[in-house]
């Protein structure tokens, strides 16, 4: 293994859900140890509601990390973070806007993978977006962080194929462990300043926003493909329904499971409203 450049584990990490988690035990496999990880509050999560960790906690915990979980990033947060000394930090799904003042505190900057190949679909749902456009290629990429959503200089790329066939469900943590292992690639010539940052186009940049749950409903008369871009886009969250008679009363029927053959649209296994998980053929077809 190459050695680490000395002031490698001298950065904060940032990150909330699976995809920061698996990001960061990536990064602690290959060497790089924050010296403390941000994340948000413990939450309700599940039937009971109870309180519980982000995952990213968990990971950090589980490696003796010291864990920060601010409500709200504002001056004694930033003061805190100051305090380790860290010289960069590093963002994955971290589900906040970071102020200009964090992001200007680090010496050598803010590292930010993005799982789109920038400048196209900057923002909060760039898998979806490729999906839902019926994209063949997407990629990661790594940017150094700027107070502007998603526009700061890239210093490492990758394409990914998209497998006909894939959902969210199975691209995300694809592009995820991608990812991760691109930046611990990438981080000893950052930090040895070996590592040219080139400027995103902004010209051909696009954006993509948060999903509504209301974004997941489509009609079964619709455009097959588009349904079908629909479903894989939405298949990890927050899913696609649709609605249907049924002895004369409407019902909301989620689809679980569907294929898209010979330019068909088929739900396969669905969740009627207050039934359980079934087959759509033999719900729609019985009594």
């Amino acid at each position: 293994m190459v050695p680490l450049p000395m002031n490698s584990n001298s950065f904060i990490y940032f990150g909330t859900p699976y995809v920061a988690s698996d990001t960061l035990s990536v990064l602690i496999e290959r060497g790089f140890v924050p010296l403390a990880v941000v994340t948000s509050p413990d939450a309700r999560q599940g039937r009971g509601l109870s309180y519980a960790p982000s995952s990213t906690k968990v990971v950090a915990e589980e490696n003796k990390i010291p864990v920060l979980t601010p409500e709200r990033l504002d001056s004694e947060v930033l003061e805190q973070i100051r305090s380790y000394g860290a010289s960069y930090a590093i963002v994955v799904a971290y589900g906040k806007i970071l102020p200009r003042a964090i992001i200007e505190s680090f010496p050598l900057g803010v590292l930010n993978i993005h799982y789109s190949l920038l400048p196209k679909y900057r923002g909060a749902s760039p898998v979806e977006s490729a999906l839902l456009n019926n994209e063949t290629v997407t990629g990661v990429s790594i940017q150094k962080m700027v107070y502007e959503l998603d526009a700061g200089d890239l210093i490492a790329m990758k394409e990914v194929a998209i497998e006909p066939t894939e959902t969210t469900r199975e691209l995300r943590p694809r592009l995820v462990q991608i990812g991760a292992e691109l930046l611990a690639d990438t981080l000893p010539a950052f930090l040895e300043g070996t590592l040219p940052a080139t400027p995103q186009d902004a010209g051909e940049a696009t954006t993509c926003g948060r999903i509504e749950k209301s974004e997941g409903e489509l009609s079964l008369q619709d455009d097959p493909q588009k349904n079908w871009n629909k479903y894989r886009a939405y298949a990890e969250s927050p899913g696609t329904y649709f609605f249907m008679e049924k002895n004369g009363k409407k019902l909301r029927v989620k689809i679980k499971t569907a294929t898209f053959t010979n330019g068909m649209f088929t739900p396969e296994r669905i969740v009627p409203e207050g039934k359980k998980e079934t087959g759509y053929k033999e719900f729609s077809e019985g009594a």
